[in-house]
């Protein structure tokens, strides 16, 4: 098994464990909650990545490793180190006001600095990275779009409820920071 393949490998339950935290760890307090509106797509994140993960690995080359194809997998590897630094750095600058539902609490304050200053949804950023990282390092143009596609159409239908519920709490406030600052990619959407 190549190297690669086996730092991907890693990398992939490096994130599944910190993910598996995340929903255990971070649910919105039911006391402190100001509305919650989920609309399912915290299990619809789940079902998508797991089954476009397996697809992918299932669809991968792994056998097949020219000198391409390393360049590839390491620029994935990259991606997914440069992701999950990024989704981590993300989560922690929110603080406690970060749940893996999509909720908001009575005393929620707007983030706008630190990485939010660049976009509006850092962490979502990161876990495009992480997941555009693993499509890379599967090694065909199949597993990529396998991988990436149904992924980043479910970040898109996730950001849409965030900002729903994040607009309808801070209203004009939001409006302001959502039409000065890039949504999940900075300088370009």
């Amino acid at each position: 098994m190549p190297l690669l393949l086996k730092i991907s490998i890693l990398l992939s339950f490096l994130f599944l464990l910190s993910e598996i935290i995340l929903v255990l760890t971070k649910h919105s307090a039911k006391k402190t909650t100001f509305r919650k509106r989920d609309n399912g797509s915290l299990l619809f994140f789940w079902i998508i990545i797991g089954s476009s993960l397996t697809a992918g690995f299932n669809l991968a080359k792994f056998h097949d490793w020219k000198f391409v194809n390393i360049l590839t997998g390491s620029a994935g590897i990259s991606l997914i180190l440069a992701g999950l630094v990024i989704r981590w750095i993300a989560i922690l600058q929110l603080k406690k006001a970060f749940t893996v539902n999509v909720a908001v609490s009575v005393n929620h304050v707007l983030k706008t600095d630190g990485l939010y200053r660049f976009v509006m949804h850092p962490g979502y950023l990161g876990l495009l990275l992480i997941m555009t990282g693993e499509a890379l390092t599967m090694n065909t143009i199949i597993s990529f779009i396998v991988v990436f596609v149904p992924i980043c159409l479910t970040i898109l239908y996730r950001i849409y409820t965030e900002e729903k519920l994040l607009e309808e709490f801070f209203g004009e406030t939001y409006r302001n920071y959502k039409h000065n600052t890039s949504r999940i990619i900075p300088f370009i959407y």
